[in-house]
């Protein structure tokens, strides 16, 4: 899944799923940084919500940008 996320995701403590992730539920649902990092911590990943909030506003854009995709089903 590298392949699908650009350049800028290297360099991170944590893959760039997690990061993805964490952007999509902040930007998708009204949650705090505060909230993200209690789902994030209640699937075993412990990030601050400090770093959340870096990331959102890094990678905002990226997900900004991208077409949404429906589900089928």
């Amino acid at each position: 899944m590298t392949e699908a996320h650009p350049v800028h995701f290297k360099r991170h403590r944590f893959p760039a799923e997690i990061i993805a992730h964490a952007v999509w539920l902040y930007y998708r649902f009204p949650l705090s940084f505060g909230d993200v990092e209690d789902l994030l911590a209640e699937r075993g990943i412990e990030v601050l919500f400090q770093t959340v909030l870096e990331w959102a506003a890094k990678f905002d854009l990226k997900f900004a940008r991208q077409p949404r995709q429906r589900s089928r089903g």
